[in-house]
């Protein structure tokens, strides 16, 4: 299985999650997705970056090619939430040129299937 590369050192800021994915004014419909799939909001942001940091070695990162400015991944991964039901996310990542360790770009619950 091909894991994100470097993946003990993902960089997964907050502001991914406090600013678009959990913000219910900035991006309704991720904010929601979280909430009602896993119990994610702002107010346990922390549980989730956790959930996803531990669950990097778990999952197959696929790599989407360079971007101009990285390599970038994708790694859909099934998550147990903090209400205890499962979702599958997608999170994407990019390791920048010169760079070494995976940055998250985004994430979102989804209907795909992990790999």
């Amino acid at each position: 299985m091909n894991t994100l590369p470097c993946y003990e050192n993902a960089i997964i800021p907050i502001e991914k999650f406090t600013k678009y994915a959990l913000d219910d004014n900035r991006d309704p419909d991720k904010a929601i997705a979280f909430r009602n799939a896993l119990g994610y909001t702002s107010e346990n942001v922390n549980s989730l970056i956790s959930n996803i940091r531990c669950n990097l070695s778990c999952f197959e990162a696929r790599s989407k090619g360079h971007n101009g400015f990285g390599v970038s991944y994708e790694c859909i991964m099934n998550l147990i939430g903090s209400n205890g039901k499962s979702a599958n996310v997608v999170t994407a990542w990019i390791i920048e040129d010169g760079k070494t360790s995976p940055r998250l770009t985004s994430a979102y619950v989804t209907d795909k299937k992990p790999r």
